[in-house]
């Protein structure tokens, strides 16, 4: 209201800040459909063309050719591709993902189950992943060239080298089977009774205050976090520590020293604030990733997540499930690009007055 009642310069900057990221949202928004389009189309495709019944490897039985043509016609395999991409298309304008194959459970539900644990790992694994790789890369570019720094590209190095299944396994018999702090399977004890809210562990139990239930869900939720947090924490260290070499050499970080502030707030408050742009980059690639990739990891701990079920229809070849999940991980993948962009925008205001 005052920006339309006067003419203030900052004002109109903020306006036009404004009209611009709400400009690239409407962009960005329009591609939305054609990227998820593309996608489906794709996956429809890729499981048409590869060979074999995808019924008799569902129902893992053998069935002779009567049995075969009436599921095949349930299911619609016998009308012609151009017809089943036709029908695949119009449910899925409608939001219909179709039922599994193996099971009959609508898909919609099976991602509303399976999505809340996988969102639940990645955030906490990020979390740890970012604490430690953008604490370890600042030290290591604050203390250049001594024990630190070697340190921290050596670990940095090592946590890249090892294989994610090798360092749960490893987590698991120290952790679980040697010091039994922590369980080896699962999302949460077998015999914990808690009420399903929105099954997003988190809320579910601190809203109905279910504290031995959210116990229990935390012990379950460390391995598997700390095995992808400590796995990832290598390759942000050393981005980190990259990023920070860059930025330290600029100009303005020589004139803030000039000005005679101290080092730690010359790396904090001017250094990481342009550091982070490729930090965030990465690890908004990294969510969308483990949204749709932590199958490893959830092999390992049992853990039911999306990977897993995802994984489980594709070597059953349930075209309805494969489907429908990576139609769901191509979708997150595209809005957490989106929130990398918003967050580029905040941080960076070069972004935001580009005819600087």
């Amino acid at each position: 209201m005052v920006c339309a009642i006067t003419s203030i310069p900052g004002c109109a900057a903020r306006e036009s800040d404004g009209n611009r990221m709400i400009s690239y949202l409407l962009k960005r928004l329009i591609w939305l459909p054609i990227v998820l389009w593309a996608v489906s189309s794709l996956t429809f495709l890729a499981l048409r063309i590869v060979p074999g019944n995808p019924i008799q490897t569902v129902q893992n039985q053998v069935m002779d050719k009567s049995q075969l043509a009436q599921v095949e016609a349930v299911w619609g395999l016998n009308r012609p591709v151009s017809e089943q991409y036709l029908n695949f298309l119009s449910k899925l304008v409608r939001g219909d993902l179709g039922l599994a194959m193996s099971s009959g459970v609508p898909i919609r539900r099976m991602i509303f189950e399976r999505m809340p644990p996988t969102i639940e790992l990645a955030i906490v694994s990020l979390i740890i992943s970012t604490g430690i790789g953008v604490l370890s890369g600042v030290a290591s570019v604050a203390i250049r060239n001594r024990a630190i720094d070697y340190s921290v590209r050596t670990a940095s190095i090592l946590g890249l080298s090892l294989p994610l299944f090798w360092v749960g396994i490893m987590l698991i018999i120290v952790f679980s089977v040697n010091l039994r702090w922590t369980p080896t399977s699962g999302r949460i004890g077998a015999g914990v009774d808690y009420d399903v809210i929105t099954n997003f562990m988190f809320y579910d139990l601190i809203a109905t205050g279910n504290w031995a239930a959210f116990s229990s869900f935390l012990r379950h939720l460390v391995l598997p976090s700390v095995t992808i947090g400590l796995t990832s924490a290598g390759f942000v260290a050393r981005l980190t520590r990259s990023a920070m070499l860059e930025v330290m050499n600029s100009d303005y970080i020589r004139t803030a020293r000039a000005k005679g502030l101290y080092e730690r707030s010359v790396i904090w408050k001017h250094a990481m604030r342009n550091a982070m742009l490729p930090i965030i980059t990465l690890q908004g690639l990294q969510f969308g990733a483990i949204l749709g990739g932590a199958v490893i990891t959830e092999r390992v701990f049992s853990y039911p997540g999306m990977g897993t079920w995802l994984l489980d229809g594709i070597l059953e070849r349930d075209y309805s499930v494969v489907q429908g999940g990576i139609i769901f991980v191509a979708l997150a993948y595209v809005l957490m690009n989106m929130l990398v962009d918003i967050l580029y925008h905040v941080i960076d205001p070069r972004l935001r007055n580009p005819s600087n």
